[in-house]
């Protein structure tokens, strides 16, 4: 079993999975655990769905037909992260943009190529098991953050039963596909998504790395 260390400092965000199926009581246990995330007076406003083998063949071909067909009608309902991206993100986002690109071999333009790799997303990357997350559209911002706290407990709870994880806001972008794929109540949204199974160790992507800033980048310690 890995330390907790061992579980955050190997969490990647894999993007090629083996077929292998992940066992119900696996699934139910990891995502047991990660419901032990903390959430402002308890309130918990994760709602998770599941899907494996046929279900989630089918909510894959619902997407890629919008995706393929008729994407000009299809876009997130929300900013992701900057209206206009400024260092020093826009550095980082370029960096790990152009290194993931390197590993797929997609030049500079090749938009064909990078549209084909876009739609790996709503295949989950080949993982036998895809989660969707929907969330309360009037929930405020800190219930989102307490999302956040539980969605990286799944990924930290996968990593100790020898799973990958690879959180996935693509999936918002066809919210309304999905939305009517599971019927949701008018009161919820399509948060995110995310893919689960076991790594494909062979696949070229996976050797994708990311740095982290050094902590007096964005650390400041006040007393002794």
């Amino acid at each position: 079993m890995l330390s907790v260390d061992e579980a955050i400092t190997t969490r990647r965000s894999v993007r090629a999975f083996k077929p292998d199926p992940v066992p119900h009581d696996t699934l139910a246990h990891i995502l047991d655990v990660a419901a032990r995330a903390p959430s402002g007076t308890n309130m918990q406003p994760w709602h998770v769905h599941v899907f494996t083998g046929e279900a989630r063949e089918a909510l894959s071909a619902a997407v890629l037909d919008a995706f393929w067909n008729e994407p000009e009608k299809h876009e997130s309902d929300r900013l992701h992260y900057l209206e206009k991206i400024r260092d020093p993100y826009l550095a980082r986002r370029r960096k790990v943009g152009w290194d993931l690109y390197g590993l797929l071999g997609i030049g500079k333009g090749e938009r064909e190529k990078t549209r084909e790799w876009h739609a790996q997303n709503y295949k989950f990357f080949g993982a036998s098991v895809g989660l969707i997350f929907t969330i309360d559209r009037d929930m405020g911002w800190m219930s989102w953050l307490d999302y956040g706290m539980f969605i990286e407990n799944i990924c930290l709870a996968a990593r100790g039963q020898g799973l990958d994880t690879c959180a996935q806001a693509a999936w918002a972008s066809y919210h309304k596909v999905v939305e009517k794929h599971l019927d949701l109540p008018e009161q919820q949204l399509v948060h995110c998504g995310m893919s689960l199974g076991y790594e494909d160790t062979e696949a070229e992507v996976n050797k994708l790395e990311t740095v982290r800033e050094p902590l007096d980048e964005f650390v400041t310690f006040h007393g002794g």
